[in-house]
């Protein structure tokens, strides 16, 4: 690290988001994740308010998710710390969430639906970050249970992380030799099961 980096570093705020995957009942997992946001020092807002140092934001979500479907079963939300008592008027915002995929397009629609006015933007930000940590636990969850793969469920992780990066680009090597085990596995699907040569 150059000096311009070590020079008079004081930490005055550090967040934190942590995710966790549990496997729940061999076809679904519990992903469970928690926002805080830790200031070092008293701060002093433009209304006055003055917040002594400490925690200021803690919060948490879990999700039940379907690994076949990804589909959000069931969630809940937890305010385990906020800044403002008003700030608990958001409880139950996340409803509408229940039922939803977590596919492409997820974090424009969970925006849409739940960003803004109508909830806390801590909470957005924690369920966004944990969007990513569920495909993560469902390849997980399928690689420790292979048979439970079929290959719609492999297409339809592969649809999700196509162009999400580099390694994941739809021109590189990667995808297509994914997509040729797909196919295979489609064709072993069918009745006959034999894929022809």
């Amino acid at each position: 690290m150059t000096d311009q980096w070590n020079a008079s570093r004081k930490k005055i705020h550090a967040r934190t988001i942590t995710i966790s995957t549990y496997d729940h009942d061999g076809s679904r997992i519990v992903v469970e994740g928690f926002l805080r946001d830790d200031r070092y020092v008293d701060t002093r807002v433009i209304t006055g308010e003055v917040f002594p140092s400490g925690t200021l934001h803690h919060m948490g979500i879990r999700l039940l998710v379907n690994c076949s479907t990804l589909v959000i079963e069931d969630l809940e939300m937890e305010l385990i710390s906020v800044p403002r008592e008003v700030c608990r008027e958001t409880m139950g915002f996340l409803a509408p969430v229940k039922g939803m995929t977590i596919a492409r397009g997820f974090t424009s629609r969970i925006k849409k639906l739940v960003g803004g006015e109508k909830g806390c933007a801590h909470v957005v930000e924690l369920l966004l970050a944990m969007a990513p940590a569920v495909l993560q636990g469902a390849a997980t969850h399928r690689a420790h249970h292979p048979s439970t793969v079929d290959s719609g469920q492999a297409g339809m992780i592969l649809k999700y992380l196509v162009n999400t990066c580099h390694v994941w680009r739809e021109d590189g090597p990667f995808v297509a030799r994914h997509k040729k085990l797909i196919e295979k596995k489609a064709s072993e699907e069918r009745p006959g099961g034999k894929i022809r040569q």
